[in-house]
């Protein structure tokens, strides 16, 4: 798989994992309106605190909301959909500002910017890490992942275009870098390319390529 490649399954998975965080809005909802946490629980937690004398050890409940001192909601700890627990903070404004949830594939987090756009998503899966960063538009720039067969890097323009990639796996080392028009150019090291004509090319890593606009080779060094 290029490194191209593994960055667009990067992508995809973020978009899964945003698309998970959905059912986070009902839960933010009913924590608005103060009906996320049961009347139970805060009567419980106060009886127990006092019948304690304030050295209560153990706090049992489904969902907990912390407000501010002007009663709004800044932060959710809560078990939601598929019992993925979560934790989520808020900001002043009721802005969702980082969110963090451990699901079966492992664990996210998730920062956002003041206008709802993530900014950074973060998360450990089974094949590895991965780590995306955006720009304030909400466009990935910066994908970084560390998988079983090798570290990649790759950065983007601000129209989602791979501009550089870089990696390190296990049948050899690459970097690439491509036009605004996310053809590639430069080519040092192992990697795979596809010709004009959708011919697939593999180069070893003793390779320096260099590429026209049209994607052909004008020159090259190969050993």
């Amino acid at each position: 798989m290029t490194i191209e490649e593994r960055l667009v399954n990067m992508e995809r998975e973020l978009g899964r994992q945003k698309r998970r965080y959905r059912w986070l809005l009902g839960v933010v909802l009913l924590a608005a309106g103060g009906l996320i946490v049961p009347g139970f629980v805060k009567t419980t937690a106060s009886r127990v605190w006092a019948q304690t004398g304030g050295t209560a050890k153990e706090l049992r409940a489904r969902s907990i909301v912390i407000e501010d001192e002007n009663g709004k909601t800044r932060a959710v700890l809560a078990v939601g959909a598929e019992s993925v627990p979560g934790l989520w903070l808020f900001d002043e404004n009721g802005k969702t500002r980082i969110d963090l949830a451990a699901f079966k594939d492992g664990p996210r987090l998730t920062l956002y910017a003041e206008n709802d756009k993530i900014r950074v998503g973060l998360g450990v899966l089974k094949d590895g890490q991965r780590l995306l960063m955006s720009d304030e538009n909400g466009k990935i720039r910066v994908g970084l992942s560390a998988l079983k067969d090798g570290p990649n890097l790759s950065l983007y323009d601000e129209n989602g275009k791979t501009r550089i990639g870089l990696g390190a796996l296990k049948d050899g080392s690459a970097i690439v870098l491509s036009d605004e028009n996310g053809k590639d150019r430069f080519l040092a090291g192992k990697a795979r390319t596809v010709t004009p004509d959708g011919k697939i090319i593999e180069y070893p890593e003793s390779s320096l390529i260099l590429f026209g606009p049209d994607g052909k080779v004008i020159w090259s060094a190969i050993k």
